[in-house]
């Protein structure tokens, strides 16, 4: 890369960044816990993303959008889940749906949807998972089945993110139910709301509160057939697979949010709560513990940050991805829980936000994929990349 250039985009970068950090300052970090407490969505802090761009930030310049490095996002979800957790996710599973339109749709569906994307006037997400399959989504049982110059879909999704207040989704759906293997009968459709397509309810959470998940079912629902996404059937599972390397680079962001937001409470408070005459933060004991967070947010950092740089080179990375997610995700659960632990009863109170890291974290090692998925694919891809 150019020095010159790389100076430009480096200075570019932390502009983006600065304008992120004010932005939360302002509108979201003194209204989470409210908002958080009564599961109530952030309509005013998504029109202020609409107006920042930070629905277009991965979509190209010349479809409207902020045209960032992935690398830079993983900065910026890192930065809003810090805060609030719930607002990455608003954004992940939209990027997400227009990554996978701009990497395989066709030129057509480029020109004419992208834009919309980057200003959030379509705004959605990704609609994977079925009530009887999570992880193997090759067991989907929605049907879209071809009628003249539509595709008239019918089944049954859940756990999807953004589907009440969102009006377009990437809908993973079987073409052909009967193809072998079963991934070549996946198609991947551009579905905006309308008669058929129903959502049945939001879906009360543990944590993840104030975002809109929900069951949604078809019945019947008409998608024109010129937005298959790339225009050949068959290439569904595919195509979100791509996009699903990206959500989990998030996934792993917000890990290394949640985790670095819990060390900084846990160090605070350990510097102003004393007992047998001194601060907390002079026993080993919690020394030990602050040491153990520190290093694991920091190593989740790395990981994610070259998973990113990874995904911006074009390589294949599902292993680094893998990797970022799975660690990154399972330091958040460890920090949010020693944070609690270092707080002590104060941070089983709904008064402190250790208590919402404590309820949020357990998510990201369930969602994009379970950890336990992710250390299988990690091993595979060692194997493949390491033949004896």
């Amino acid at each position: 890369m150019n020095i010159a250039f790389a100076a430009e985009r480096q200075s570019e970068e932390t502009m983006i960044l600065d304008a992120v950090d004010k932005f939360l300052e302002a509108d979201v970090r003194s209204y989470a816990h409210d908002l958080e407490a009564r599961d109530e969505y952030p309509a005013e802090i998504v029109e202020k993303m609409k107006a920042m761009g930070l629905f277009g930030c991965l979509i190209a310049p010349e479809y409207g959008g902020l045209g960032l490095s992935s690398t830079t996002y993983a900065k910026i979800i890192e930065r809003i889940s810090a805060v609030w957790m719930s607002v990455s996710g608003i954004l992940n599973s939209h990027i997400i749906m227009a990554a996978a339109v701009q990497r395989n749709g066709t030129q057509k569906q480029k020109d004419h949807y992208l834009p919309l994307f980057a200003t959030a006037e379509l705004r959605g997400g990704i609609a994977l998972t079925e009530p009887d399959c999570g992880t193997d989504l090759q067991a989907i049982r929605t049907i879209a089945k071809r009628e003249g110059n539509d595709y008239v879909v019918n089944g049954a999704k859940t756990w999807i993110t953004n589907s009440y207040y969102g009006n377009c989704f990437a809908l993973l759906v079987k073409t052909d139910p009967n193809a072998d293997p079963r991934h070549k009968g996946m198609s991947l459709l551009i579905a905006e709301k309308g008669p058929g397509f129903h959502v049945a309810r939001k879906l009360p959470k543990l944590g993840y509160r104030g975002i809109d998940t929900c069951e949604l079912y078809f019945e019947d629902y008409r998608v024109p057939a010129d937005r298959l996404i790339g225009g050949v059937e068959g290439r569904g599972l595919k195509h979100i697979l791509n996009g699903l390397e990206l959500g989990r680079i998030n996934v792993a962001a917000r890990g290394v949010g949640v985790a670095d937001a819990a060390l900084k409470e846990a160090v605070t408070y350990a510097q102003t709560r004393k007992t047998f005459g001194k601060p907390i933060c002079e026993h080993q004991a919690i020394q030990l513990k602050l040491a153990e967070m520190a290093t694991r947010v920091e190593a989740a950092r790395l990981l994610t940050y070259r998973a990113a740089e990874a995904f911006d080179r074009g390589d294949r990375c599902d292993m680094e991805a893998g990797m970022a997610k799975y660690f990154a995700t399972e330091a958040a659960v460890e920090n949010a829980t020693e944070a609690m632990r270092i707080h002590g009863a104060y941070g089983y109170s709904k008064e402190f936000n250790v208590e919402r890291l404590y309820r949020d974290a357990p998510l990201l090692v369930i969602g994009e994929g379970t950890n336990e998925m992710q250390r299988i694919i990690i091993a595979r891809q060692l194997i493949a990349r390491n033949p004896a």
